[in-house]
């Protein structure tokens, strides 16, 4: 049965957002899978580009490049863990209606 949530309770804004009105957002009854999966893909993405900058050479770089990079790094780390947490939390709800329903029984 798919009961109705306001859109506040079922939609998480993410971290990085700057408005007040976030276009993207989390969707809290997302699976599991889907909520470690995309996780997964912001640090992994994250983790490559740290990778790749430990092993070049920064003598071309420009100092403007420095905000950018970081700026990515941040915004792929945050709504990872965003959705880490979310996907946390739903482990944890699970685990708690798993739980009341055998103490019912």
């Amino acid at each position: 049965m798919n009961m109705f949530k306001p859109l506040n309770t079922r939609y998480r804004a993410l971290t990085t957002s700057y408005s007040d009105r976030p276009v993207l957002v989390i969707d809290t009854e997302a699976s599991h899978r889907d909520l470690l999966d995309a996780a997964d893909q912001r640090l992994r993405a994250a983790n490559n580009l740290l990778e790749t900058l430990y092993c070049l050479c920064f003598k071309q770089a420009d100092v403007k490049d420095i905000p950018n990079i970081v700026s990515v790094l941040y915004l792929l780390t945050q709504d990872g863990c965003d959705l880490l947490e979310v996907a946390r939390h739903r482990t944890g709800n699970q685990r708690h209606q798993t739980s009341s329903q055998s103490s019912q029984q």
